[in-house]
């Protein structure tokens, strides 16, 4: 294995560009550039979901600052080349690249682990610089024999985290080789690191606190470069016939960037187009089972989060950032924040949301788990509320949502319009299994409160409108006279559905077919 000057990077690179869905981001090699040599600066480090573009931009870097190539193939057509310093700082230096991801074979403790990194980091530095290493010595002795400076591209830092085997004193060993390999040394020109978790996450003293760290949460400065604006999702629509651009932006937008725009999953985005459908890519790459474990840790003070996600209200909720120093989640907030640093939640302006529909689909199970308690007793009934509602058991839907209502979930008990919407989304949870369900959809002249649009042609489309202490009568009133099957017009046929609640307890429901 090879980390100094090799061209494994410049070949992944070209691989990447040459990809016709490649968005160009070469203008991160701008920003970065400037921290070069910079003592209070040239520390960074970036975390993002995986599969977010973090190891594309690192390969992009490396092959832009290794000595020993010519990379103006690479990059001439690329923003970055339109730069003024564009020439500056391309092939200046030396770079220790490392994809701290990749394991040798068998590997079964840490000590393999580091032990062949080391190995093979003191190979390179030997033969190139014709220096001895002493053994047991640190790294670092052996880099300032080379009286030379190196840029270091350290690829998944905390993927080691993750390995069955780490202990407690393994990782605090593998924090301490990082420190003695980069902290407050000269022969570092700059160390650009990325991984999934923030540093802080892993180091509570001061091992690696040189760095700055800019993740979900709190990056104002290299957001733009990980993940897909809604300008260039629409440019690789026009290249493609589908899926559409409103298909990619159901399914896959829904973070933001520090400016309040919106993002999309790049991972996901890219296999739609290269396929030409709309399904679950990244929820599929890695663990997605992480939802329910971050819940799991507390679901008390969360489950109520949970369910008003689901249900399609927004979280208030204030997180200043990221900085549990255990890897037990053992509070709201902690919780919460790890989800957005994960990437299943988004949070922007005091708000937390759901992204998209991709992840939307993982919620709706987590709601089946047993560790939900009285909230799955609830998801369990909800195919029964679906067969009443499409048979037009109008006394079955009024009984199930009765029944719901004297289940002790505090959160449950109407004391808002959120409240009754979290009802009606478990109650109609199973339906999401044959229908898209929009919550305050424009339709007609109005917006209606839940719109079911069937995926298969066969099934009926419902409108559903909710009523406080009125009647039935005039939610389906309502629905005709503002025309809310607008959007659903075309099916064969629509259940209207009227429910009202007294203020009380009772429940009523109406429902009216109507036909082509």
């Amino acid at each position: 294995m090879n980390y100094l000057n090799t061209g494994n990077s410049s070949i992944e690179f070209k691989q990447t560009i040459d990809n016709p869905n490649y968005v160009d981001k070469s203008m991160l090699i701008n920003g970065i550039s400037h921290n070069i040599r910079i003592r209070d600066n040239k520390y960074i480090c970036i975390t993002r979901p995986r599969r977010f573009g973090k190891t594309i931009n690192a390969n992009m870097l490396a092959a832009y600052y290794t000595k020993g190539y010519d990379s103006h193939e690479l990059f001439d057509d690329l923003k970055v080349a339109k730069t003024e310093n564009y020439e500056k700082h391309m092939n200046k230096y030396n770079v220790i690249y490392i994809d701290f991801s990749i394991l040798p074979d068998p590997c079964d403790s840490y000590q393999q682990y580091i032990s062949w990194i080391k190995s093979a980091l003191i190979n390179d530095l030997q033969v190139m610089y014709y220096i001895d290493h002493i053994d047991n010595a640190p790294i670092s002795h052996t880099l300032i024999q080379t009286n030379d400076s190196f840029i270091f591209v350290l690829d998944e830092w905390d993927s080691i985290f993750y390995k069955d085997f780490m202990s407690e004193k393994d990782k605090m060993n593998y924090l301490q080789f990082l420190k003695g390999l980069l902290k407050d040394q000269a022969y570092v020109d700059l160390v650009y690191m990325t991984g999934v978790l923030p540093i802080a996450k892993y180091s509570s003293g001061s091992e690696l606190n040189m760095f700055d760290e800019f993740n979900f949460m709190n990056d104002n400065i290299y957001d733009q470069y990980f993940g897909f604006t809604e300008e260039e999702v629409k440019k690789l629509c026009q290249i493609h016939s589908k899926p559409t651009y409103e298909e990619l932006q159901y399914w896959y937008n829904g973070y933001y960037l520090s400016n309040g725009n919106h993002l999309f999953n790049p991972r996901s985005v890219n296999k739609a187009l290269m396929r030409g459908i709309c399904q679950n890519y990244w929820t599929e790459t890695g663990p997605m089972n992480e939802i329910a474990d971050c819940i799991e840790h507390n679901v008390d003070e969360v489950r109520e989060d949970i369910v008003n996600l689901v249900a399609g209200n927004a979280i208030e909720v204030q997180l200043d950032g990221y900085s549990v120093t255990q890897l037990q989640l053992d509070t709201r907030d902690e919780i919460l924040s790890a989800m957005v640093v994960f990437g299943f939640l988004s949070y922007y302006d005091g708000y937390l949301t759901i992204p998209n529909y991709e992840l939307m689909q993982k919620y709706n199970r987590v709601l089946s788990r047993e560790s939900m308690g009285g909230v799955k007793k609830i998801v369990d009934q909800s195919k029964a509320m679906l067969e009443a509602t499409i048979n037009q058991d109008e006394e079955k839907v009024a009984e199930i949502l009765e029944s719901v209502h004297d289940q002790e979930i505090p959160f449950l008990n109407y004391n808002d319009e959120n409240s009754l919407s979290c009802v009606i989304t478990l109650c109609y949870l199973y339906a999401r299994n044959d229908y898209d369900i929009t919550r305050e959809d424009r339709s007609g002249k109005g917006y209606v409160d839940y719109l079911f649009i069937p995926k298969k042609k066969h099934k009926p489309a419902i409108v559903l409108e909710l009523k406080y202490n009125k009647s039935v009568k005039e939610a389906l009133e309502q629905i005709k006279k503002k025309n809310y099957i607008d959007k659903v017009k075309d099916y064969q046929e629509i259940l209207l559905v009227g429910i009202n609640y007294d203020g009380k307890k009772h429940h009523e429901c109406m429902i009216e077919k109507m036909t082509k």
